[in-house]
Order: C-alpha cells, then structure tokens, then sequence
C-alpha cells in the first residue's frame, strides 16, 4: 500500500480558558477538506504560539501516522479520538517511526517535495489538551513521536494525496532510533555519529547528539 494523507489540520493560535487558567497555543487545529497551500514555513491557515520551540522551515509540516490512533484509543479509553489529537498538521496511513528516516524526500500528490528534518519532541500542551496528566510523558515512552517535514518544493496538497518515497539518503537513522537514543539513552557509538554528522538532520538536534556523543566518549 502507497502511505496517503488521511487528514490534513491546521489552526492558529488562541489563547484557551481552562479552569481560569488561561493559556495560548496552537494545538487545537481543525480539518480541512480542501485544497491547502503547502509553503516553505507552514501550511495555509497553520499557526504557532511558541516560535521559539515551533515553527520555521525545518517544522513546517508535524507529520504522525494514523495508524497509532487505534493503540490511542484503546490505551486512553476514547474511541472517538479524533485525527489531529496530537497537534499533527499529516495524519500519514502507512508510515511509522520505524518506517521513517532522516532525511527521507517524499512527494505528497503530484508535485510537492518535503524532507524529513527531525523527530518531534512531544510538549507539555499534549497532556493540558487532554487533560491527562502523564500524556506527554506517554507519547515519548512510546516512541509514537511523528516527525517534521521541511519543505523542498511548496504547493497545494489535500487529504487522500499519496506520499511516496523518493530517495532515501540515511537509511540507518529512523526517527525510531533517533528517537531512542535521544529518549531512552540507548547509545550505539556508530549510529550516534552518523547522527551528528547527518546534514539533513536540524542543527538543534544535531547539537544535542553531540553532546551525548562527547559524553559517551568521556
């Protein structure tokens, strides 16, 4: 099966009244069904609160697979768990952290190019959205992440468009074991240096696997 867009969301931010405890995010998007326009910093329509922690060209696009909503469901009780639970602009049918790697260029439809750039660091505004308390933390020990895509060629795209994969630069680095090594702390020498010299990888998480690489060789 070809991975397809099931859901494409976008939202603004807005400031949020919860328990008189206000707080302004972007996390709550909405589905659209139309065509939207794809450009080099975000979708049409799309928005961040925090740009210090969101946003620009290497988080364009938050990308999460659709098929970890039925483990969602079961595992948070909530059958009706909606596509774009998780902030995600994709929800993506067919690819999963450990189908995904650094690096990977896909083309969404007929002509637009995105690059995976990092793996998501799940915030804290996952669990306030669901009122769960231990969500965020949830989303890491699982390593069901999703990832961001940078931009290499804008358009217009719409749900049910098929993502195909077109080249694959680094196949080592999955967003899985990126994911690991950066979470779970399961250094593999060889793998965190590839990861720190990976060009495709943002320079922020490339900054930290150096870090654990100097660690590691201390």
């Amino acid at each position: 099966m070809i991975p397809y867009i099931a859901s494409i969301q976008v939202g603004k931010p807005k400031e949020i009244d919860k328990s008189n405890d206000p707080w302004t995010s972007g996390f709550f998007k909405e589905p659209v069904d139309n065509k939207v326009l794809l450009t080099k910093i975000n979708l049409d329509g799309d928005g961040q609160a925090d740009l210090v922690n969101h946003g620009g060209e290497n988080k364009a696009v938050l990308a999460y697979s659709a098929d970890h909503y039925s483990d969602w469901k079961n595992e948070l009780n909530n059958p009706n768990l909606p596509y774009g639970a998780f902030g995600e602009n994709f929800t993506i049918f067919g690819l999963q952290e450990k189908d995904v790697c650094i690096g990977d260029v896909y083309i969404i439809g007929d002509d637009i190019i995105v690059q995976v750039s990092q793996p998501r660091r799940p915030c804290w505004k996952i669990s306030r959205r669901w009122n769960i308390k231990d969500l965020t933390k949830q989303v890491l020990d699982s390593l069901r992440t999703g990832w961001y895509f940078r931009v290499l060629k804008e358009g217009y795209v719409i749900k049910e468009s098929p993502v195909r994969l077109i080249e694959r630069p680094h196949p080592e680095l999955t967003v899985q074991i990126a994911n690991e090594i950066m979470h779970k702390r399961k250094i593999d020498a060889h793998i965190l240096k590839e990861l720190v010299e990976c060009p495709s990888l943002a320079d922020n998480w490339q900054d930290d696997f150096k870090k654990l690489l100097h660690s590691h060789n201390q």
